[in-house]
């Protein structure tokens, strides 16, 4: 086979499902992040508890056993995921649980005199935190959450154990029946860089666009 029939063989294949997997994992994972990012710091020790536990479990084991857990273990007990759900599920939490240390560190360094200047103001907390606090911290979360977001979509590879056709699938599948391995892998890489690409490109600009006008 060509380079080029080996490209459009793995995008006509898989680039669907990886693509699908990326973006709903991604949308999960951002809005846990930002819940137990919160819950970290709430002033009840049970919500606090929870929030720790749920991420601690999920940054303290492998997102591969995650997803087979869910995938194999769960139904045991009545619980089926089809395979798409069970990659979205286990992978938004796995890094969902990352981003909300990405969270909870950035809201923590915003300069205290912040929140006394707002107290001062009489602003609530809800104010405090939607006006002042989390815009601040948003402009120091980004690189890190632009990373997290990359790590995930790389992690999407995984799906492929649980036989869902992404790219990885395909791609194993080209190189059983052709044996063209330089090519596939190497187009395999090019493929996931050039998704890559759109994430790093708009976290610069919301970077930049965050920060016009600070110091």
């Amino acid at each position: 086979m060509s380079t080029f029939e080996i490209f459009i063989a793995l995008v006509k294949g898989g680039i669907q499902v990886t693509i699908q997997v990326t973006f709903f994992s991604t949308i999960l994972a951002v809005i846990l992040g930002f819940i137990s990012g919160l819950a970290r710091m709430s002033r009840y020790k049970i919500i606090r508890f929870i929030s720790g536990a749920y991420i601690e479990i999920f940054r303290g084991t492998s997102l591969l056993v995650q997803l087979f857990w869910i995938y194999f273990a769960l139904p045991i007990i009545g619980i089926r995921f089809s395979p798409i759900s069970t990659g979205i599920l286990a992978i938004g939490l796995n890094y969902g649980a990352y981003c909300s240390e990405i969270v909870r560190s950035a809201i923590q360094s915003v300069p205290a005199g912040q929140t006394e200047a707002c107290i001062a103001l009489n602003m609530t907390k809800a104010q405090r935190m939607r006006r002042v606090i989390l815009p601040q911290a948003f402009t120091m979360m980004l690189p890190n959450l632009g990373n997290q977001l990359i790590e995930l979509l790389k992690s999407t590879s995984l799906v492929s154990m649980i036989t869902l056709n992404d790219l990885t699938y395909q791609g194993n599948i080209l190189n059983a029946t052709t044996l063209e391995t330089t090519k596939i892998y190497t187009m395999l890489l090019a493929i996931y860089f050039i998704i890559a690409l759109p994430i790093t490109q708009c976290t610069k600009f919301l970077e930049r666009k965050f920060s016009e006008g600070r110091a």
